[in-house]
């Protein structure tokens, strides 16, 4: 007889290999140069995990013990991770572009006893700082080849291959883990101060699970592409999703670089990702067409518009006829084929979140064949909040509370959710756990927005990033932001306003569209720059004046500045999820913003 599903993550590999033994579980590339891949069976996952889980019991990990993961997305955080949840350990994934401080917080607030490092670059990182880690007991490293004598290697733990008693332990403790024990402390990578401690439980991920792994087409013969980071919840979730239903899970190369070439090899049915990336590709679309002429871009357009009422049809479960079938033959073998097969060909599903998506990039997929669902979530939720898929789908929401789950909006426009995915509070700060959690186990998320008639939640801004005018105007800066960010050639865009007569902003630009740009254009943007070229400045400008004609007019840019590189998580301006740390640009880029404000009203500056 079929064993239930388990309660807890602490026997999932072993549900997971008795339903699936021999099928692939992982797949991915060796990391040599030139590496070809290779595919893990669940079978052979379970073993794995299971030596790792007896090592560590070897090395003195008791239940409810820390054990931290420093590390890129690769199958090893795969299996630290559920080797430490089959020995009753709790699990404390790190950012590997932690700086110091950060590294030192997550591992000292946790007192997490082993942390378990990428490669030796991340063990050096952690040994610098191991005077101020008393708790810690010991430094494992994924990489087997990088170890030095007396150095501890994952594959290689003492006690790996165990006496019987390590093994019985090993079963006792897994056996003996309950929905309501810690599986995890996620720190969330907050805008302001240090990151605090998301304590969830087996109960609150397990039912995370129940209300979203039937909501998307998978199982034996799927695959999934992932390269956002394990580190995030969003990402723990998604390897859940394609575990459990016997799916494929395909890890990227370890360069963001390589993603999109990745693609085609991998040709994965399910896509988890950021905005950006489906972004880029519609752009590089639309730089192919307009290369061509005003006819180009004109011919895009069309088709667009062609596949997109080919895509309503369908979804009425019609087909189209006439006139509109040779259109879409004649765009389907021009544009849309070759569009799917820059994701592999084999793409079903896609799911965005963490930054809202442009309404053209989702109509311009969707025209191609492909269906992007925008999601919402968080940390203190266990992931998913609201989603849209197949058969509950509204265009420009985040979809609609998952099962199990309610959506509220409080009176001051904060998004509240309450359900069996709210978090067991903050990791030693009982303080911030009120502040998120009411007395009636409402979640207080941070975020504005607006319900629907139908359910169907909007998000419309941070609550904290509220910018109020010297006037008292009350300004989020989301929406302008997103609009001028609709501009291909504008990477980030910063309103800034707090306490000042009216609002101005801060643009980066997409070095890559600029530059196919100025090679299309036979614009020479070496001399100055590109922040400082006149033409790139009235790019800018169209993307300004086009976000200004969709917002309210206390909310209109009135000047902008161009910064000559753009924020990244090593200068500290963005979070490891890609959030913007406003302090920290407001702080860095004073001097701009005060020249701005300076010159009134009149112009921007440029090449800051």
């Amino acid at each position: 007889m079929e064993r239930a599903r388990p309660g807890t993550l602490a026997t999932f590999i072993d549900w997971t290999a008795e339903r699936y033994g021999e099928l692939p579980a992982l797949r991915f590339r060796s990391r040599e140069e030139g590496g070809g891949w290779t595919e893990t069976t669940f079978t052979a996952l379970r073993e794995e995990i299971r030596a790792v889980g007896r090592g560590l019991i070897a090395l003195g990990v008791r239940p409810d013990d820390r054990v931290a993961i420093v590390s890129e997305t690769r199958p090893e955080w795969t299996i630290a991770q559920f080797g430490a949840l089959t020995a009753g350990a709790a699990v404390v994934p790190v950012y590997p572009t932690a700086g110091e401080d950060e590294l030192v917080w997550v591992l000292g607030d946790s007192g997490a006893s082993v942390v378990v490092c990428e490669d030796a670059a991340q063990a050096a990182r952690v040994a610098a700082v191991r005077a101020k880690l008393p708790a810690l007991r010991h430094v494992v490293l994924m990489d087997t080849e990088g170890c030095a004598p007396g150095e501890l290697a994952l594959r290689r733990l003492p006690g790996g291959a165990a006496p019987d008693e390590v093994e019985s332990e090993l079963e006792k403790r897994s056996a003996a883990r309950r929905g309501e024990d810690l599986c995890t402390v996620i720190y969330t990578s907050g805008t302001t101060g240090l990151p605090k401690g998301c304590r969830l439980t087996h109960a609150n991920i397990v039912s995370n699970q129940d209300a979203t792994a039937h909501l998307t087409e998978g199982g034996p013969g799927s695959t999934t592409y992932l390269y956002l980071p394990l580190a995030h919840v969003l990402g723990q979730i998604i390897q859940l999703t394609s575990l459990r239903r016997g799916g494929t899970l395909a890890y990227f190369g370890g360069k963001v670089e390589n993603v999109v070439a990745e693609l085609a090899e991998v040709r994965p049915t399910h896509l988890p990702s950021v905005p950006r990336l489906f972004e880029k590709i519609h752009a590089q679309v639309v730089s192919l067409a307009e290369a061509q002429g005003p006819a180009g871009r004109a011919r895009l357009e069309e088709a667009i518009r062609t596949g997109v009422a080919v895509a309503d049809l369908r979804a009425r479960g019609e087909e189209p006829a006439g006139e509109l079938r040779a259109a879409w033959e004649t765009a389907e073998e021009s544009l849309f084929s070759l569009v799917r097969a820059a994701f592999g060909g084999r793409l079903r599903w896609a799911l965005t979140g963490a930054a809202p998506i442009a309404p053209q990039t989702l109509d311009f997929l969707r025209a191609c064949g492909i269906d992007v669902y925008e999601g919402y979530g968080m940390t203190e939720g266990s992931g998913v909040i609201t989603v849209n898929h197949r058969g509950a789908v509204r265009p420009g929401t985040v979809g609609r509370a998952v099962e199990g789950s309610e959506v509220r909006i409080a009176g001051d426009g904060e998004v509240l959710a309450r359900g069996p995915g709210v978090f067991a509070g903050y990791h030693g700060n009982p303080s911030a756990t009120a502040e998120a959690v009411d007395a009636d186990g409402w979640l207080h998320t941070g975020d504005l927005g607006t319900l629907d008639a139908d359910g169907y939640l909007t998000i419309t801004g941070r609550k904290k990033d509220l910018i109020i005018t010297s006037s008292g105007k009350n300004l989020a800066p989301s929406p302008v932001e997103f609009a001028i960010q609709q501009s291909r050639f504008v990477s980030r865009a910063v309103m800034v306003g707090d306490r000042r007569p009216y609002a101005v902003a801060l643009l980066t630009l997409d070095a890559v569209e600029v530059e196919a740009w100025a090679a299309r254009e036979g614009v020479d943007l070496r001399a100055a720059g590109p922040a400082r070229h006149p033409q790139v400045r009235r790019l800018c400008q169209e993307a300004v004046d086009a976000a200004n004609a969709r917002v309210a007019r206390p909310a209109r840019i009135r000047a902008f500045a161009i910064l000559n590189e753009d924020f990244s998580v090593e200068n500290g301006e963005l979070t490891p999820t890609l959030k913007l740390r406003r302090a920290v640009v407001g702080e860095r880029y004073a001097a701009e913003i005060d020249a701005l404000y300076e010159r009134g009203d009149k112009g921007s500056v440029e090449g800051s």
